[in-house]
């Protein structure tokens, strides 16, 4: 398998060698591309438990991505190849039993203008926030769940309307229902050329169709093969001060697989912020009821999805912090998230200044869904302050406290993690600098203890070195050791690592997705034209 993932990469690259090399067939036009690579060599490793590992027939694993897109005018088309050999470990590619094949995974021919636009083909689109609908791809999670068919749009003085039809991506293949909808945006403000404000009222419904009222799974559970959403949206922005709301409905739906009735859906979200000069202050509610939304009822896993309900908290990227990230709750949760920012700059040099954030979210399960009972799924109290001290150092130290459900509300007991990290960068010259990260983590919860550093070396445009590791120090005395190098060269990036992993989820967008542990080589090759 790994020869024939060679192989693909080797044609996608010449494909893409062939593209820049024919410049005068294109020379109307232009074409621009992507090649993305990721590949995995998993390693026995004896020190990983058995349940939560990664144990694949073959130990090699990749997914690889080429991407041309060709622009004349207003004419655009395009194509991505793609080939799974084998799917990454913890990709739904993988899981559903598909994930080994190379597909065209995408494909359009595009015509646009100031008031009109034509899409044929797959189709990526979002309504308002995604409550109802949004169709994308997120490699990091391996999720593509685009329309496979046919989209228009109309702008003109403040009217915005979009329709689409289609079939939805599912995996590596598609699904058996059929998704249509429409989009209206009308701009208040601009309609009646209030320039000091800007107002819009919005307005959207989506359809899915599947025929499943015969299939023995779904005859005494579905009262009709047809689904109805839709969502009302009020959008004010006025001198500093930001104000969003909408409201998203969904008709009686099986919102699982295993769900022996079909529910009526809701979801309300609502926004508030403020802005002023260095200081800024953002404030979030959401709550949802039966809100989980598939592609198709006769399909699974985390990217059989309709809908966008990302979580509602602070994403991070520093290990101990992200250990236990939360996972929206979209049969129902209610609660919602608090930013504040503020910046200290010194009048007399750039080169100094503090930041200063506090963030606060929370969750609350709905009590028609844990037992009769709301109980908390999620609580984060977390501040930061960075220091830029001078031209060279940089320090960054951050504080959080998080109370979390491990049985998502089903059980009244949660686990607290206090985490602390000091990060700072020092430019020894305008093109090298360190980084170094100390995290802790103190818990008398689940795992206990954990310890955690960081140490990357840059040396500008060219090369990275990173090194890092994670011990757990109170039950298990595990380390997840990692260490990668990278090379830079125009728009290519190629980076070769070795480590383990932890078992856990890995987020993107406030998604996130479970992945075994593992411990192995990964290189991955990104280039661009």
């Amino acid at each position: 398998m790994m020869k024939r993932a060679l192989l693909f990469s080797f044609l996608m690259s010449g494909a893409a060698v062939m593209a820049q090399a024919q410049d005068s067939f294109w020379s109307r036009g232009s074409l621009t591309g992507s090649l993305e690579s990721n590949s995995i060599y998993y390693m026995h490793d004896d020190g990983l438990d058995p349940s939560t590992s990664a144990n694949p027939d073959d130990r090699f694993g990749s997914n690889n991505y080429l991407k041309l897109d060709y622009t004349n005018g207003r004419f655009s088309a395009g194509i991505q190849l793609e080939g799974f050999f084998p799917a990454l470990q913890g990709y739904d590619y993988a899981t559903y039993g598909n994930g080994h094949k190379a597909i065209l995974g995408s494909k359009y021919a595009s015509w646009q203008d100031d008031m009109y636009g034509f899409r044929v083909g797959d189709i990526f689109e979002q309504y308002g926030s995604g409550l109802i609908f949004r169709s994308y791809e997120d490699r990091a999670l391996g999720f593509n769940n685009s329309l496979e068919g046919v989209h228009g749009r109309f702008d003109w003085k403040g009217v915005h309307l979009s329709a689409m039809f289609g079939r939805p991506r599912l995996y590596l293949e598609y699904a058996e229902s059929m998704i249509r909808g429409a989009d209206l945006s009308l701009s208040l403000s601009e309609m009646t050329g209030w320039n000091a404000a800007s107002l819009s009222i919005e307005g959207s419904y989506v359809n899915r169709y599947e025929d499943l009222m015969s299939n023995d799974l779904f005859i005494d559970r579905l009262t009709t093969n047809s689904l109805d959403l839709y969502s009302g949206r009020v959008n004010f922005d006025w001198n500093g001060l930001t104000a969003k709301f909408e409201y998203a409905g969904k008709s009686k739906d099986l919102t699982t697989q295993a769900s022996q009735e079909m529910t009526e859906g809701s979801a309300i979200l609502a926004e508030l912020g403020y802005s002023y000069r260095r200081f800024s202050v953002l404030g979030t509610f959401r709550q949802l009821k039966d809100m989980n939304t598939m592609l198709s009822l006769n399909a699974a896993g985390n990217g059989n999805t309709l809908n966008y309900l990302p979580s509602l908290t602070r994403q991070y990227t520093y290990m101990l912090a992200n250990l236990n990230p939360y996972q929206v709750n979209g049969d129902g949760e209610i609660g919602g998230q608090a930013d504040i920012y503020y910046s200290l700059r010194n009048r007399r040099t750039r080169s100094k200044y503090w930041n200063f954030h506090v963030n606060f979210s929370t969750f609350y399960s709905d009590a028609a869904h844990t037992m009769g009972e709301s109980r908390l799924l999620w609580r984060d109290i977390n501040a930061d302050v960075e220091r830029q001290w001078n031209k060279k150092w940089k320090t960054s130290v951050l504080v959080s406290v998080q109370e979390w459900s491990p049985s998502h509300g089903m059980q009244e007991a949660t686990y607290a993690s206090n985490i602390f990290v000091v990060d700072n960068t020092y430019k020894i010259t305008p093109k090298m600098s360190v980084r170094l990260e100390l995290q802790y983590l103190y818990s008398t919860d689940y795992e206990k203890d954990w310890m955690a550093g960081l140490l990357e070396f840059n040396m500008a445009p060219r090369w990275s070195i990173t090194v890092s590791d994670m011990y757990n120090h109170g039950t298990s005395g595990k380390h997840y050791y990692n260490a990668s190098v990278s090379y830079t060269r125009k728009n290519t990036r190629i980076q070769l690592g070795y480590g383990r992993v932890r078992a856990g989820y890995i987020c993107s967008g406030g998604v996130c997705r479970w992945t075994p542990a593992y411990t192995g080589a990964n290189l991955t090759v990104t280039s661009s034209f």
